[in-house]
């Protein structure tokens, strides 16, 4: 029986239409699975950084994100106690700004993008299955809402189904590199509390606070702590919430004096990197890749990997490589250029006090706008974090500190 598709790609979100799109822009016939409708909510950092907006640049898409009122980012600030180091997070071969748009605009607008390309897309599908005949997966059994099954085939089925992801379980991804959660954290969305667009965030002790503008006028404020304190915060979350934005007492002011539209929503995640590829599969996004959300950094992730991932795909599907050759290179791609970030994430996850050399460089960093700018721009995402405190970097911020 001839294959129905080129590829089938579960979970529709930030990975799974890009990469749908993506595909089907190159040719190949494509079906996207979600067991969501949307436009449809998901716990999320929201936070877009500049690589990603850049993403969205080459899909032609920034236009339209733009368009439905999404404000720009154009400082990333940091309240170190003494002193504040506030910079630019992008450049202009990526993009100057970021953006933070709630989920329910943002997935919306890839699901139709990839639509527009020719994917045949099928929301409120519930995937049962994922098929084989025990040397390769082959394709997908799943219904719609009331509906009856489907068994959907084809060459290759694509994970882009997040933490918990259906095929990642299948097919029994490897995973390397991995830690349990770290923070856990909670987040709301405020009126009457702007950022004049700006992402801000807040040193204190054994805390993480941040807020940055979103959709309609909103701010979005996140406050954690480390996971070895769920247990006892967990039966007062917003009493616990409000302390933590109270050790911040000029910001406590701000929000105090501002409306919570919503309640808060949190999320505790594992870190991970797993094997994104097998025979007939492919793990695109979270479910091939996963760090703690105190970077933000998901979202461009998402995008980045799609990028990747349908770039192999098309050099097997069009028998320009082998797929093991083609996909053996998406994945050394992705974790060469992920794990400098993983493991600086990791770190700060830790919410350790810095020691005397890292309170030592970030004074050096204060008012040096070079600097700055590209402190800023590794928790961005633009710059790597091995090259901001490689030493030779880290001896020129202090010669210019020296100098007169």
């Amino acid at each position: 029986m001839a294959e129905a598709f080129d590829a089938i790609v579960v979970g529709a979100r930030c990975a799974g239409a890009p990469v749908a799109m993506l595909l089907a822009r190159r040719g190949h016939k494509v079906l996207l699975v979600d067991r969501a409708n949307f436009p449809s909510d998901t716990i999320s950092t929201h936070l877009v950084h500049p690589p990603g907006v850049a993403a969205l640049t080459r899909w032609g898409l920034l236009e339209r994100l733009v368009a439905t009122g999404c404000p720009a980012i154009h400082t990333y600030q940091f309240d170190m106690g003494p002193f504040v180091i506030s910079g630019t997070p992008g450049t202009d071969d990526t993009s100057p700004v970021a953006y933070a748009p709630r989920r329910t605009v943002l997935d919306k607008l890839l699901v139709d993008a990839a639509a527009e390309a020719g994917v045949q897309v099928r929301e409120g599908f519930v995937v049962e299955e994922i098929l084989g005949d025990g040397a390769e997966v082959t394709g997908i059994r799943g219904h719609q809402k009331h509906g009856p099954s489907a068994t959907e085939r084809a060459r290759v089925v694509i994970g882009a189904d997040g933490i918990h992801s259906i095929v990642a379980r299948a097919v029994g991804a490897e995973e390397y590199h991995g830690h349990d959660p770290l923070v856990a954290g909670y987040y709301g969305y405020f009126s009457g509390l702007p950022t004049h667009g700006r992402f801000e965030a807040y040193d204190a002790p054994r805390r993480a606070i941040a807020l940055w503008p979103t959709h309609d006028d909103l701010t979005l404020v996140i406050a954690g702590w480390p996971t070895s304190e769920f247990e006892a915060n967990k039966q007062d979350i917003e009493g616990h919430w409000m302390k933590a934005i109270d050790m911040v007492p000029p910001l406590a002011q701000r929000v105090r004096a501002a409306r919570r539209e919503e309640r808060l929503v949190g999320m505790m995640v594992r870190g991970y990197f797993r094997k994104p590829f097998g025979s007939g599969w492919a793990l695109v996004g979270d479910a091939g890749y996963n760090k703690d959300f105190i970077t933000a950094q998901g979202i461009s992730d998402a995008f980045r990997a799609a990028e990747r991932c349908a770039s192999a795909l098309d050099a097997w599907l069009s028998g320009r490589q082998r797929f093991d050759e083609a996909m053996g290179a998406y994945q050394s791609e992705r974790d060469a250029s992920a794990l400098p970030m993983y493991t600086f994430t990791q770190q700060f996850a830790a919410m350790q006090p810095p020691s005397p050399d890292m309170q030592h460089l970030m004074a050096a960093v204060h008012g040096n706008q070079e600097a700055m700018d590209d402190f800023a721009r590794v928790v961005s995402g633009v710059v790597s974090p091995a090259e901001f405190f490689s030493e030779s970097n880290i001896a020129r911020i202090f010669a210019a500190r020296a100098s007169p």
